[in-house]
């Protein structure tokens, strides 16, 4: 005999929000437009604003809309950031092991940036450049350092053109972002972050997959390394 599981009970806000994202996923809304407010859809829902609140906070978690307090809620380009507290909160008992998160960006990172090698144009090259000219001025700032590196590595993900890469790239960065606070702290690590990436970018503009590819594999091999020797 087939086993018969309980039927979930749907909640009243989750019925709320999937119409809401329905109207997003739909096309009925389109990004940058304005959801009515919270008073029009409680009336219209014949629910609580508290309902209401919640399913927008929901679609928020999701990185469907934006809510601006004293302005409203509006819906999100589809490649609108993933919010870093989904991230959080989905793998938040994974973050603190080295060894799954190393295993998840080599196999994530490598393939984006390669992927984005093959598909970028001059302009992405000198705005990566300047990216590493940025890291190398501020090497001694363990915070900017580290907000340079997301966004070196998020646009290496923009420049995949593939949007799925893209948001894997925004989870990896986000996921990746307690180890990497303790990563940069061990001897040579920001170093070893600024040279993997020249050689890299000089694989790129020769346009020598092989060089790519061996440019990545350093990262990675190197970056072990230091994963190691976090205390």
């Amino acid at each position: 005999m087939v086993k018969i599981n309980p039927i979930k009970r749907i909640t009243i806000t989750e019925q709320i929000m999937e119409q809401m994202a329905s109207w997003i996923t739909t096309n009925q809304l389109k990004a940058g437009e304005k959801l009515p407010n919270e008073r029009t859809l409680a009336e219209e829902f014949g629910v609580n604003r508290g309902r209401i609140r919640e399913g927008l906070r929901a679609l928020a978690l999701i990185g469907l809309i934006t809510i601006k307090p004293g302005e409203g809620s509006f819906v999100n380009k589809q490649e609108s950031t993933i919010p870093a507290e989904t991230i959080g909160w989905m793998y938040y008992k994974e973050v603190n092991n080295l060894e799954e998160v190393y295993a998840a960006r080599k196999l994530i990172e490598s393939e984006v940036y390669f992927e984005a090698s093959q598909n970028m144009i001059n302009n992405d090259i000198i705005k990566l450049e300047g990216i590493l000219n940025k890291l190398n001025d501020n090497s001694e700032n363990n915070n900017t350092f580290q907000q340079l590196l997301d966004e070196f590595d998020l646009h290496m993900g923009h420049c995949s053109s593939n949007r799925i890469y893209s948001k894997l790239m925004q989870t990896i960065v986000h996921l990746r972002n307690e180890s990497m606070t303790k990563i940069l702290n061990v001897p040579g690590a920001r170093t070893n972050s600024i040279e993997c990436r020249k050689k890299l970018m000089q694989a790129i503009t020769d346009r020598d997959n092989q060089k790519i590819k061996q440019a990545i594999e350093l990262n990675f091999s190197r970056a072990k390394q230091f994963y190691m020797n976090v205390d």
